[in-house]
């Protein structure tokens, strides 16, 4: 009877297992197993392919252009992109929690209307909205005298590049961020806020020492969360105008491992490529729950 509790769940969890063993483990291991071989377009052909062991990573990390432009570009935006939308979900969240509920459902309901948007239409949207002529934007500041009439190239220049898909990101993402940050306020006991206020508390004061330390775990999720999917961000850079050529200044590890191996047909190098950037993943992952964890354990 014990043997049989014992192992009742790990009999429940096996279907799950097994899906995610198919679709997920086996993809990434065979991307680990395509990393170490000389795969390009003759092998693909042929199903045969030569082990080079780790000549694929060793001219991946000797490469100028993983370090000054592939990884500084998924770095760097995904810390901007993460901490503009928790900071916007939050803030959405807050406003959110003081509404009564039949408005605070016609608002959450619009809102997700932008989680909802697939990534390649709202990419469109906003490449319309920076069009280089006939742009919102654009037509904007030509009627303001700010620019010229011919228009600027938003998409030729790295940093409204980025700027361009950071707005792209952090709307599609907010929502998401804002749902899970108000269901959490929901939670949070009324008597905390109000021995706060009684004490002489601001409202930073009250949301830093009394609502952030109970949402906590929800801040962790998100952050993870938010994390991960910034960090491959994909649709939002390869669509834009320049971001699916090989050697542009706007690619990042998720879009050039792509160019690499489908441009390129240098299948070894882009798995190398999706390796690292699986890696860095679960790294910031780690790091950041080892710090979440550590805090607790001090309290």
């Amino acid at each position: 009877m014990r043997r049989r509790r014992a192992l009742l769940p790990w009999a429940l969890l096996t279907p799950a297992l097994v899906v995610i063993g198919l679709l997920l483990l086996f993809p990434l291991a065979r991307i680990v197993w395509l990393s170490f071989r000389e795969y390009g377009l003759r092998e693909l052909v042929s199903g045969e392919s030569a082990f080079v062991g780790a000549a694929n990573y060793l001219t991946l990390l000797t490469d100028p252009y993983l370090w000054r432009v592939a990884m500084f570009n998924t770095v760097a935006f995904a810390l901007v992109a993460v901490v503009a939308t928790i900071v916007l979900g939050t803030l959405v969240a807050l406003l959110l929690s003081t509404l009564r509920p039949v408005t605070r459902v016609a608002v959450v309901s619009c809102i997700m209307v932008a989680w909802a948007m697939p990534a390649v239409s709202g990419t469109y949207v906003w490449m319309w909205i920076f069009d280089v002529e006939n742009g919102v934007v654009a037509r904007a500041l030509m009627a303001a005298g700010a620019i010229d009439p011919g228009g600027y190239n938003w998409f030729a220049d790295r940093l409204f590049f980025y700027g361009i898909a950071t707005l792209n990101v952090v709307h599609g993402g907010f929502p998401f961020v804002a749902v899970t940050v108000l269901a959490g306020l929901l939670t949070v006991p009324r008597e905390l806020h109000e021995a706060a206020l009684i004490d002489g508390a601001g409202a930073w004061k009250r949301f830093w020492h009394v609502t952030f330390p109970v949402l906590r775990p929800v801040f962790a999720v998100v952050t993870v969360l938010s994390t991960i999917w910034d960090f491959k961000v994909f649709a939002q850079i390869y669509l834009m105008p320049g971001g699916d050529v090989g050697g542009s200044q706007m690619l990042n590890l998720g879009v050039w491992a792509y160019v690499r191996s489908f441009s390129h047909n240098d299948y070894g190098l882009g798995s190398a490529i999706a390796v690292l950037l699986s890696l860095l993943l679960l790294g910031v992952t780690v790091v950041y729950l080892r710090v979440l964890f550590r805090e607790d354990e001090l309290r």
